[in-house]
């Protein structure tokens, strides 16, 4: 576990002017360098959890795990500040809108939507990794992708691309087409080239939380503790990336909400969320229309849940500067410009 045996969960949040105030006076701090503070912590060492308790009782021996919390974050390849990650999927069977955008020509269609609404990222797959889902060759995978990639390349310029595969091919052909970002469901497990490959490039990447594959990851859905868990075994694979020549200003991590996780463990993972602070990189929230929205709000069909996807991906926002991988991004960048309005006010 090394040195993630230990681990501070933030709480009693706080907001604008009393914010302010209350990080002046000593009795909470910025949590991850954004505009929100927390003034009480609980402090997880193993299996073990303290009760709450203030951020001015913290033992002196906690101070370089309560510096991971407090400590801002990167870009790490896209732009500063929350983000609205808009996705478009290049693939006929993933579950919400297979099939969509499966030509260059809807792709782009989609994508300058998602731009003129405000998205200044687009996050481009060709390989459904719903559960169960069929497996392709990195070469299918690369005729999906490659056309939109440069399609989108040259009518968005404006906006950052990122690449959702788990193969090493795809993933060096994404860059040089002008890529910016390379998420990874597998938190570069799957390639043993991946890690040596993205060392010896600049752009960010994304850590998803996942065990076992798409086919068979339901069966892993056993934890103890799946807050602590996910972070830590996240932590592991930033271990990894730093390991193989990464540095961490350029890893973001998603907890991958419904990888391996029952609808009960999602809602844990969600609830406590703010454990995802430990890891000292910034934060993808990746919850649109997934089956746990389904099962918090009794909705079947995946379209009709955007407004509980947007209700979840807030609980991101007191994160630095959270990436929220969305469908409708029209709705989230309400969401996130109202909550900006209501809670964004450091001074």
């Amino acid at each position: 576990m090394g040195q993630w045996h230990r681990l501070v969960e933030p709480m009693g949040l706080l907001y604008g002017d009393a914010a302010v105030t209350a990080v002046r006076q000593g009795t909470a701090q910025w949590l991850m360098g954004g505009d929100v503070a927390f003034s009480a912590v609980r402090l997880i060492e193993g299996a073990q959890l303290s009760a709450p308790r203030p951020v001015s009782d913290i033992p002196a021996g906690w101070q370089g795990e309560l510096a991971r919390v407090v400590a801002p974050v990167s870009a790490a390849g896209l732009p500063a500040g929350a983000q609205v990650m808009g996705i478009l999927n290049a693939t006929p069977d993933s579950f919400s809108d297979g099939g969509q955008h499966d030509t260059s020509e809807a792709a782009v269609q989609a994508g300058r939507a998602m731009v003129a609404a405000g998205c200044r990222v687009l996050d481009i797959g060709g390989e459904s990794t719903r559960p169960g889902s069929a497996v392709i060759t990195p070469a299918q995978e690369w005729e999906r992708v490659g056309p939109v990639i440069t399609a989108l390349r040259q009518a968005v310029p404006q906006a950052a691309l990122s690449v959702d595969t788990r193969n090493g091919l795809v993933m060096e052909r994404a860059l040089a087409a002008g890529a910016a970002v390379i998420n990874d469901v597998t938190a570069l497990r799957h390639d043993p080239g991946a890690l040596p490959l993205l060392a010896g490039h600049t752009c960010g990447i994304v850590l998803m939380h996942m065990r076992g594959t798409p086919q068979d990851m339901e069966q892993y859905a056993v934890y103890e503790d799946v807050a602590c868990e996910v972070v830590r075994e996240l932590g592991e694979r930033v271990d990894a990336a730093e390991a193989a020549g990464i540095a961490r200003s350029r890893l973001m991590v998603d907890p991958g909400f419904g990888f391996a996780k029952t609808a009960a463990q999602n809602v844990e993972l969600l609830r406590r969320c703010l454990l995802l602070a430990n890891l000292g990189c910034r934060v993808v929230f990746a919850l649109s229309r997934k089956r746990m929205i389904g099962d918090m709000t009794g909705e079947t069909a995946p379209a009709a849940r955007d407004a509980g996807t947007q209700a979840a991906s807030l609980q991101a926002m007191p994160l630095g500067q959270p990436v929220l991988r969305v469908h409708d991004v029209p709705g989230m960048m309400q969401g996130v410009r109202v909550w900006q309005a209501l809670y964004a006010a450091k001074a």
